[in-house]
């Protein structure tokens, strides 16, 4: 599989200002948020799943693996509602995470129950930042996934030196 655009091709080029805008937003919240770090892998990871990004998955689940995220964790993220090895906070943010992924879905997009487990486990600042990379996650798999940019041959800390 060959991707339609390159999104990381020419600095110049449209495309590649948005994508580097997105990845700027995510490091932004990655990097400066007080949401657990491994919180936000599961979340990039589990949107990037129901997306069905083949490239964000790749980058998510290898990322998460490399900071020493436990292997049954990463392969179980998809499954969370059925496996034990997930935290109740976690759980709050991958129900959130979902539902925020899947808004078109329901009717009410994030029901209130939704909403009040997550506010158990997490303070306004941590739920901005989950919030806000929920919806840069899923602007950025929709990129990925029109142009079929193709998982599988990511390294980790390929983007390491864009960090800042």
């Amino acid at each position: 599989m060959t991707a339609r655009l390159n999104l990381f091709g020419d600095p110049a080029a449209t495309a590649a200002k948005a994508a580097g805008h997105f990845g700027a937003a995510s490091r932004t919240i990655l990097q400066e948020s007080s949401l657990p770090a491994v919180t936000q892998k599961l979340v990039l990871l589990r949107v990037s799943q129901i997306n069905g990004d083949g490239y964000a998955t790749d980058v998510w689940s290898k990322n998460a693996a490399h900071a020493g995220e436990d292997a049954t964790r990463v392969n179980l993220v998809a499954a969370w509602r059925e496996s034990t090895v997930f935290t109740d906070a976690e759980r709050a943010a991958l129900e959130l995470t979902e539902q925020g992924t899947r808004i078109a879905d329901s009717h009410h997009g994030v029901s209130d129950e939704t909403w009040a487990k997550v506010r158990e486990h997490y303070d306004d600042d941590q739920i901005a930042a989950l919030v806000s990379l929920i919806a840069v996650i899923n602007a950025s798999n929709r990129l990925n996934v029109i142009v079929r940019n193709p998982g599988g041959s990511y390294q980790p800390d390929k983007f390491a030196d864009m960090a800042g």
